[in-house]
């Protein structure tokens, strides 16, 4: 299988770790284009490109985030696929401010690293978080983590890699239960809805249209196919191709 490292698409999904840990993105929707992405054939001898990015690549993307711009936070919201812009706000800013149901996301908390981990065949984040709800019992301040899993998916027509955050459980530090119950599934939902779907890699940017000079025609080719494993602490990405090729008219 030929390993071929396109710094086209590192590119991409250097912008897609970005997007997810920043919360930047295109208008949503409810559903995530693409199927899931399935791990590749064991013994298969299928040409393919492969793309390796280790986890540390992506925990230096968020590292800077943290350290050189700030901390991501956005409003609290249920059962809301909207679009929805990234708020950045200096914590002695926000704490200034009167209660607003807002969920911020933290660089370490409630012994935690927010980070992205690639271990046990999974890529999994827990996310540090701090925020407040406006309730009708008033002001609710929490803190907390939620450990959640990025699932990959492909869209063959549109010749692009989406990835789906997925929140599996909320963690409050030392909140009555009665007020868990309102602020927990408010974290899940609001980091699902805003986050999905996330453009890993972008529509046509791994289609090749490839001029061939000394014989006046071209190569192109599409993505047929991509399957991904994670494997020692590292994503492997595996692009088969379909190739044809133009003749000089």
């Amino acid at each position: 299988m030929a390993k071929l490292l396109i710094g086209l698409a590192l590119g991409s999904i250097l912008g897609g770790a970005i997007t997810f840990f920043t919360f930047v993105g295109v208008p949503r929707s409810s559903q995530t284009p693409g199927t899931p992405i399935l791990p590749p054939d064991p013994g298969s001898s299928t040409g393919s490109a492969q793309i390796v990015l280790n986890q540390d690549l992506f925990n230096q993307v968020l590292n800077t985030i943290f350290s050189q711009i700030s901390e991501p936070s956005f409003p609290l919201t249920i059962n809301d696929s909207r679009s929805s812009q990234p708020v950045f706000e200096q914590a002695s800013f926000q704490e200034a401010q009167a209660c607003e149901s807002t969920i911020r996301i933290l660089a370490e908390g409630s012994g935690v690293r927010s980070s992205l981990r690639l271990e046990n065949e999974r890529i999994s984040a827990p996310l540090a978080f701090t925020g407040s709800y406006n309730s009708a019992f008033g002001c609710l301040r929490f803190t907390g983590w939620a450990q959640a899993n990025l699932e990959l998916r492909f869209d063959k027509a549109q010749q692009a890699v989406f990835g789906r955050v997925n929140v599996e459980t909320v963690n409050l530090d030392g909140v009555n239960p009665i007020f868990g119950g309102l602020i927990t599934p408010l974290v899940q939902s609001t980091i699902n809805n805003r986050v999905n779907p996330i453009p890993i890699i972008h529509p046509g940017q791994l289609v090749v249209d490839m001029p061939i000079a000394s014989t006046g025609g071209k190569l192109q080719a599409v993505v047929e196919d991509v399957r991904a494993e994670v494997k020692e602490s590292a994503l492997n990405l595996y692009i088969t191709y379909s190739f044809s090729g133009s003749p000089a008219l």
